[in-house]
C-alpha cells in the first residue's frame, strides 16, 4: 500500500523553528522527486519546495527561501522540511507528496499525497 505520512508538525511562535517529516512506503524511486505543499485556510494549495531523488537538487517558493530547507535521507524514504524564522503566514495544513511528473511546482505532477499536518504559528 502507497504511503505517505506526514509528522512534526505544531504550534509554535513566530520566529521559532519546526522540522517536518515525510516517511514513504512504497518504492521512491518510481517518482521524480517529493515536495512539500501548504494549504491555508480559504487558500489554495502552494508550493513550497521540492527535491530530487537522484541528485537532490531543490526548489524553493520564493516564501520560504533562506529559511526553510528540504533534504532527504541516504535511503530515499523520507524527506525532511526544516522551517526556521516561522511567520504567522506560514500557518497551514502541510503535505508531502510524490512527483511523477514535471515541472515540479504543479500539484497536479504529484502522485500520492500524505494525509497532512498542521502547523500553526502564533504571533
Amino acid at each position: 500500500q502507497v504511503q505517505l505520512v506526514e509528522s512534526g508538525g505544531g504550534l509554535v511562535q513566530a520566529g521559532g523553528s519546526l522540522r517536518l517529516s515525510c516517511a514513504a512506503s512504497f518504492r521512491t524511486s518510481s517518482t521524480y522527486a517529493m515536495g512539500w505543499f501548504r494549504q491555508a485556510p480559504g487558500k489554495e494549495r502552494e508550493f513550497v519546495a521540492t527535491i530530487t531523488w537522484n541528485s537532490g537538487g531543490t526548489v524553493y517558493a520564493d516564501s520560504v527561501k533562506g529559511r526553510f530547507t528540504i533534504s532527504k535521507d541516504g535511503a530515499g524514504k523520507t524527506v525532511y522540511l526544516q522551517m526556521n524564522s516561522l511567520k504567522p503566514e506560514d500557518t497551514a495544513v502541510y503535505y508531502c507528496a510524490a512527483a511523477a511528473s514535471w515541472p515540479l511546482r504543479e500539484p497536479e505532477n504529484y502522485l500520492y499525497w500524505g494525509q497532512g499536518t498542521q502547523v500553526t504559528v502564533s504571533s
